[in-house]
């Protein structure tokens, strides 16, 4: 094969153009199976690397794989901006076990100890996070808060947030809806006033935690503790590399690629100079604008979405899915600019809503939305309702039989000795218990009798009988409380139902029943309840009557 050449992408996405496919076919040679295949590396060259040729940008195989990923600041790796290198563009064909051959095969960093934790910390995310407390504290001590600036920043506070999660996290990272260019822009430039990375880093990441949620290839795994998934793991060089996720049609992005060249110089204008310039020109207060719109506005903003890979991980509840940590809690959504329901969202991440109800507070939702309705956002993506509720239907059947399980319930049929109808009769003649048949079952009703409501005589007169009509409306229509109290007091089972002795006296109407017919099989609806209709196989051996349970 003929030296490889390196061939030069075009600068949006990768995208090979009929000369890059030329002069690929001069190297490989005409009518050749490449040996090779070429992935984009940084400054947009091809490389040559020993794999299958692949120069799709399908989003379902172009993957990110760099180690310098996993421990960019959100800040932003000044190295990367003018070049769109090879933090999410490599293609990499994963095995279906790809989580447990990883971290089989790739061993995490040693531990932090207290030798080496100084050499273990992200200094450039840790000052960002420290000095911007201080500053923010220490202005509100020190300048007073006008009425003007306490609304401008409440109004750049929501502009910040929104970047965050209706851009960052709804448009960019989930593709929950489109939106047009110049709210694109909007939102680009909203987000990097949150500073909190380029939108790319911030979609690498919220992908790979999606994807790997609570393992050890979630940049932010919540089972790591509440305070690393809200700031250590931010502090904290990780000890692995997050697990590999697709930010290809990102790579396409004409917006993510502009906020991304120019991520630092939008950090430093959006976060601080913009709100001071906007205070101060507009009614003379710049220590106001710098301290309360800028940093005490950012230390809001930062730990309001930080809650959203904490709080929302451990406060609340799992209506739709409990095998992950997520959680709703309608506090976190008032702290997190409506991202609180976040097991609806990690069960439906490509929905843009995060509250369903309409009582529920998502106001990036409600946003999303209006912007709809102006034509600046189009295709709002949303589950379907039988979806939504097939996975809150499953989640309360487990909620249910995790409540059965602490139950003491009756036995079953096939715990029960099997008696004809004669053999219950001799039971009831000659064992000196006060046997009664209700439903198909036989129940000892011995310790109950004075206790019956309806009074010890009622019961008294049908014991050796089938008393399923009485039971079940022809003489008192019992309740679901009766049913289950009765179920308790089985001591074994009639086969083919029994003989209900009410009905073979006077059959109703209508439902084939003869007169005298030895067993009925088809009882009226309303007097069914809890009737058991049982085919049961005659056998040799009888189990004599167990005991009842109640």
């Amino acid at each position: 094969m003929a030296s490889v050449r390196r061939i030069r992408l075009s600068r949006l996405g990768g995208k090979v153009s009929r000369w890059d496919e030329l002069q690929f076919s001069r190297v490989a040679g005409e009518g050749e199976t490449p040996r090779h295949r070429f992935i984009k590396g940084p400054r947009h060259l091809l490389q040559r690397v020993q794999r299958p040729l692949d120069l799709s940008t399908s989003p379902e195989k172009v993957t990110c794989t760099s180690k310098k990923s996993a421990t960019m600041s959100f800040l932003g790796d000044k190295k990367r901006q003018a070049s769109y290198g090879s933090d999410s563009d490599t293609a990499v064909d994963e095995d279906e076990s790809y989580v447990q051959t990883t971290l089989a095969k790739e061993k995490p960093l040693p531990p932090i100890t207290w030798q080496n934790w100084y050499k273990e910390i992200n200094v450039i995310s840790t000052l960002a996070l420290t000095v911007v407390p201080m500053i923010a504290i220490y202005g509100c001590f020190t300048t007073k808060l006008t009425w003007q600036t306490a609304l401008w920043s409440l109004a750049y506070y929501q502009w910040t947030g929104l970047g965050i999660t209706a851009g960052y996290h709804r448009l960019w990272a989930h593709r929950s809806y489109n939106a047009s260019k110049p709210l694109q822009y909007f939102l680009a430039f909203g987000g990097s006033g949150a500073v909190e990375g380029s939108i790319r880093w911030w979609a690498r990441g919220h992908r790979a935690h999606h994807r790997y949620t609570d393992t050890d290839l979630d940049p932010y795994s919540a089972h790591k503790g509440l305070l690393y998934s809200h700031l250590l793991w931010m502090i904290v060089k990780p000890r692995r590399k997050p697990g590999v996720a697709d930010v290809s049609d990102l790579s396409r992005n004409e917006v993510v690629l502009f906020q991304h060249r120019y991520y630092v110089p939008m950090l430093v204008f959006m976060g601080f100079v913009f709100p001071t310039l906007v205070a101060g020109f507009g009614w003379g207060d710049w220590r106001g604008g710098y301290f309360y719109a800028g940093a005490f506005r950012l230390l809001v903003v930062h730990h309001s979405t930080f809650c959203v890979n904490s709080i929302a991980h451990y406060l609340g509840e799992a209506p739709f899915d409990d095998k992950h940590t997520p959680r709703d809690h309608v506090i976190t959504a008032l702290l997190t600019n409506g991202e609180g329901y976040h097991n609806f969202h990690h069960q439906y991440p490509s929905d843009y809503r995060n509250a369903i109800k309409w009582h529920q507070y998502d106001p990036t939702k409600w946003f999303i939305w209006s912007m709809k309705q102006l034509g600046l956002a189009s295709e709002l993506k949303t589950f379907s309702s039988n979806s939504i509720a097939a996975g809150q239907y499953h989640m309360k059947l487990k909620e249910l039989a995790a409540e059965k399980s602490k139950i003491v319930w009756p036995r079953n049929s096939d715990d029960l000795p099997v008696l004809d109808w004669d053999e219950f009769q001799d039971q009831h003649k000659n064992s000196g218990r006060k046997l009664i048949a209700v439903g198909g079952y036989i129940h000892d009703v011995g310790s109950f009798m004075k206790e019956h409501p309806g009074g010890y005589a009622i019961i008294r007169h049908r014991l050796g009988k089938d008393a399923t009509v009485a039971f079940n409306g022809g003489t008192y229509l019992h309740s679901n409380a009766a049913h289950n109290l009765l179920a308790m007091y089985r001591v074994g089972v009639l086969r083919n139902g029994g003989r209900v002795e009410a009905l073979l006296r006077d059959p109703p109407k209508g439902l084939g029943i003869q007169a005298e017919t030895p067993f009925v099989h088809v009882i009226p609806e309303h007097m069914t309840g809890n009737i058991q209709h049982l085919e049961i196989n005659k056998t040799d051996d009888l189990a004599p009557l167990v005991p009842a349970t109640a």
